[in-house]
């Protein structure tokens, strides 16, 4: 049976990026470009998708840990970056395979699916768009409608090869790995550019009679790669579009849509809704019924149906429970866990705290390494003091308690159910379940000296 797998070529510099990572690692909406499109290729062919790294690999495979990846230690082009994964991939039991560009974020399982489908049969195929303006595009050459030879923009002689086509390479590719492991050695570096191109496998498969397609995609971008900051920029505006355009047409309530920032990992469900600006990103999930305001920004956190989230509020890698309520002004950071109806108001900061059911911190408050109870009350200015400079330590409280404004917790401390602690008290030892805490100077009265 054959056995596809896809081969992202990601080994590049990216120089006009003018930026020390790795192009593929330049963002859309917070999300890597290369995971744009492992996102469109893991649907189709599950865990056999190879990653070429080379420039900063380092920061490719750490910024993709889980992936598998062959590392192209010189970056002689895309022909020497196949050459690098043929024996991984045969020796995987791979017989046919993709290859893609990793700048290519707007890439969709769609648009793969359908290339796959076109080119069933071939023994080499590539998608190919028309532009108004090929530019650095690799020149499609055919004859009679059939395809010759596909020709770097820079090696492209109009005397040899006739007027500039609109018909240009779109750097997907789809082969028998028979086929290339016969015709791959026989590509050279004799171009301008001193490098070995993939695109020479078709002129060398036509002249052997293998059977090549060039599957026409039309003018869709979504094929079209990135290489500087503007495109970077005009790329992710396509795609901010495209996902609020989604939103809409699946129930989501957008206030502002082109406003509205949610990136590609985000799962929003019918009947949330969203007020531009905002900013949504990373592996974010808002249930029906939530309400995110404008100016929040949300990282990699879960929010449950009926939360919401007001404005200038920031959240990160936090968890939101039913029907609770954050902000304005508020800061969750990671492992902060809001209970169902709990409040976090303005000014308050959340890390590795959990608020039971319930609870509220409303002002000016800062919590880490906490556990709050169901019902416990925290007044303005409250501070864990978790951190003694060397080590993190936990505070406790119990259900139904009572934190009076500006008190310090020292932690490791905990304070029992329906505990009070006194306003303006530094609190340095538990207190007890029922009792009162109290730990600050008895106030004196002097008299008034005038000058």
């Amino acid at each position: 049976m054959p056995k596809n797998a896809a081969l992202i070529l990601a080994a590049g510099k990216g120089t006009r990026m003018h930026s020390d990572r790795p192009k593929v690692l330049q963002t859309l909406l917070g999300a890597p470009m290369l995971a744009c499109v492992t996102a469109a290729l893991r649907p189709v062919f599950a865990d056999d998708v190879w990653i070429v790294a080379g420039h900063r690999a380092d920061m490719v495979q750490a910024a993709f840990p889980d992936a598998r990846f062959v590392l192209q230690e010189e970056q002689l082009g895309t022909g020497h970056a196949l050459m690098q994964a043929l024996p991984a991939l045969m020796q995987a039991g791979c017989t046919h395979l993709l290859v893609v560009n990793g700048d290519v974020p707007l890439l969709s399982e769609k648009l793969v699916r359908f290339f796959l489908a076109e080119s069933v049969g071939a023994d080499l195929a590539f998608a190919t768009i028309e532009l108004e303006n090929p530019g650095a595009y690799g020149r499609v050459v055919r004859q009679q409608g059939k395809v010759r030879a596909i020709v770097e923009a820079k090696d492209y002689d109009a005397a040899l090869y006739g007027s500039c086509p609109n018909e240009v390479n779109a750097g997907m590719y789809y082969c028998s790995l028979a086929a290339v492991e016969t015709l791959l050695p026989r590509i050279t570096n004799s171009n301008k550019s001193g490098e070995y191109y993939i695109t020479d496998l078709i002129g060398l498969a036509v002249a052997e009679h293998y059977k090549v397609l060039g599957v026409q995609c039309g003018r869709d971008d979504a094929l079209l790669g990135v290489n500087s900051p503007v495109e970077l920029s005009r790329m992710e505006e396509t795609l901010r579009a495209r996902i609020a355009n989604d939103l809409l047409a699946s129930g989501v309530i957008l206030h502002a849509p082109d406003l509205v920032r949610v990136g590609p990992q985000a799962n929003i469900e019918a009947g949330a809704e969203l007020t531009g600006p905002c900013e949504i990103y990373g592996n974010t999930s808002i249930a029906r019924g939530a309400n995110v305001a404008s100016h929040c920004v949300v990282r990699d956190c879960r929010i449950a149906e009926g939360a919401e989230i007001r404005s200038f509020s920031h959240l990160d890698s936090a968890i939101v429970g039913p029907g609770a309520l954050v902000g304005p002004f508020a800061r969750l950071r990671p492992g902060a866990e809001l209970e169902e109806q709990s409040h976090v108001g303005n000014f308050v900061e959340l890390k590795k705290a959990r608020l039971g059911k319930g609870a509220k911190a409303n002002h000016l408050t800062y919590l880490g390494d906490a556990e709050i109870g169901e019902g416990t009350n925290i007044g303005a200015g409250t501070i864990t003091c978790n951190y003694d400079g060397k080590h993190k330590f936990k505070t406790l409280i119990g259900r139904s308690a009572f934190i009076g404004s500006n008190v310090a917790l020292v932690a490791p401390v905990s304070v029992g159910d329906d505990a009070l602690v006194g306003a303006g008290s530094v609190i340095t030892h538990d207190v007890p379940a029922n009792q009162l805490g109290i730990a600050r100077e008895k106030q004196k009265n002097l008299p008034r000296k005038r000058g």
